[in-house]
């Protein structure tokens, strides 16, 4: 309508007005979606200020702790594997909720076990809901996206789960500021400090539900399971003036030519697998083996092992975590400009020499009561390396090892590539997790000096095996990807 006495809207203005309205409610329900990768960033990394109050009140063993903090990791696999198969039968904005629940139940568990055991319990059902999350989020964002936004609107889940790991150390450090005696000490509203770093969670587990009925469902299930008038409306949301029939007949060729998903599409001649799917294996895998998630998971408890208050050591932490946020942002903004593999390479150099300054500073430290103490040069030789570290991989292998996932098979092997991918790549950092308390325990210097062989062999890898998938269509991948399929 117009205003009385006024004429009506150019047409030319209106076609401008509606883009600008439709991306908005694109980016909305994008942003919406993405609330799982907070969660995901947040009840991964929520366990880093516990560590050491956990070996102290459970009485673990440097195994132990490296199993109940990686226990998560084996859940997410698993939800990861699922979650797509389910949300074709009852819908991606239900999996959502199922997610929030379990994140609740994760949540609620943890902060109330009563031993090492439930509380790896507790923790796997966590790492379920972290996986459904993983995967729901960006294939919902894809789904509801305008091919123009699709990009920026993707990043969105990344920066949400850097924002999470953020989010959960600050809380950390907030909780063990205000008890008495830190993490092993007790809240002001009662109960260890450290139940309360898990209970924190509940609050954005059910912000995540509560948001997830606000949402509409994704177009393609609609489409999928006969819905058309339903599906017509959500990309009218989001297309504005876009042709929508076209939009829906182009769904519908789409799930037509969709079959269940058969790993034997995977096998190649050489191998037992593709050559395009052994390389997003080792990058989800190199990802991993260069140690990140020891920072995300480790942090606070490594820190006071060199000499660090607990205070300082979760400052520190904090401190990784801004410049983890930082830097994505950098990624975000660099990848369709110069390229996935000069990210890459830049990325693992950097690694490469940070992780090697480390192994020296740990390796070079004199050793009191059983741990080495940084002292002098060194402690703030070490910090400075941790963040560039950090600063490495969240400007490179964070971001562009998923974007290179998700673009780099073709069409008729995607999903099952990314699920394999997918699962090689919790599997690597349930892995680290696991060892890394075990091997910091028989020497810190070792441990990163491993990191540091793996960021070398990154780099080589890259040079040797990676292309360059920036500016190629999705459907130009079988030039990557052959043979195509198999009768």
């Amino acid at each position: 309508m117009t205003a009385p006495g006024s004429g009506p809207t150019p047409a030319g203005d209106q076609e401008r007005d509606e883009p600008s309205h439709s991306a908005a409610v694109a980016a909305l329900l994008a942003g919406a979606a993405a609330l799982g990768g907070f969660l995901f960033g947040y009840d991964s990394s929520v366990i880093n200020g516990t560590v050491d109050a956990l070996k102290e009140t459970f009485g673990l063993s440097g195994f132990a702790v490296g199993f109940v903090v990686s226990a998560a990791l084996l859940g997410c696999a698993a939800g990861a594997w699922f979650a797509g198969p389910i949300s074709d039968r009852i819908g991606r904005v239900r999996v959502m909720l199922i997610a929030s629940a379990l994140f609740v139940i994760s949540s609620l568990g943890s902060a109330l076990a009563f031993s090492a055991a439930d509380l790896t319990l507790w923790r796997l059902v966590g790492g379920v809901a972290i996986g459904a999350a993983s995967v729901i989020a960006p294939a919902y964002i894809a789904e509801i996206a305008p091919a123009e936004l699709r990009g920026r609107l993707g990043s969105l889940q990344q920066m949400a789960i850097v924002l999470g790991i953020f989010a959960a150390l600050v809380v950390d450090y907030v909780i063990a500021n205000v008890s008495d005696g830190g993490a092993t000490g007790t809240f002001p509203w009662g109960g260890g400090a450290w139940r309360w770093m898990f209970a924190s969670c509940v609050i954005p587990a059910v912000m995540y539900g509560v948001i997830a009925t606000t949402i509409p469902e994704s177009p393609r299930y609609l489409v999928k399971k006969h819905e058309t008038a339903r599906a017509r409306q959500v990309l009218l949301r989001v297309m504005g003036r876009g042709d929508v029939d076209v939009k829906i007949n182009e769904i519908v060729r789409s799930i037509a030519a969709d079959r269940p998903v058969h790993l034997r599409d995977l096998r190649g001649n050489r191998l037992g697998l593709l050559p395009i799917v052994w390389i997003g294996i080792l990058l989800s895998v190199f990802q991993q083996f260069v140690g990140i998630n020891v920072i995300f998971y480790y942090s606070s408890s490594l820190w006071q092992a060199v000499g660090f208050s607990e205070d300082d050591a979760m400052l520190t932490s904090v401190i990784n975590s801004i410049v983890n946020v930082a830097f994505t942002l950098v990624a975000i903004a660099l990848v369709d400009r110069i390229g996935r593999r000069p990210l890459l390479l830049a990325g693992a150099a950097g690694m490469a020499v940070s992780l090697g300054a480390l192994t020296v500073c740990f390796a070079t430290a004199p050793v009191v009561d059983g741990d080495p103490n940084l002292g002098g040069v060194a402690g703030p030789v070490a910090l400075v390396a941790a963040n560039v570290f950090v600063a490495s991989f969240a400007a490179t292998w964070g971001p562009v090892v998923w974007v290179m996932l998700g673009e780099m098979f073709n069409n008729f092997i995607r999903a099952s590539a990314l699920a394999v991918a997918a699962a090689a790549q919790w599997l690597a950092n349930w892995v680290i997790t696991t060892t890394f308390p075990g091997i910091s325990g028989f020497s810190l210097g070792l441990a990163y000096g491993i990191y540091t062989l793996f960021s070398v062999l990154a780099f080589v890898f890259v040079i040797r095996a990676v292309p360059e998938t920036k500016g190629r269509e999705l459907e130009d991948m079988d030039e990557l990807t052959a043979p195509r399929s198999r009768a």
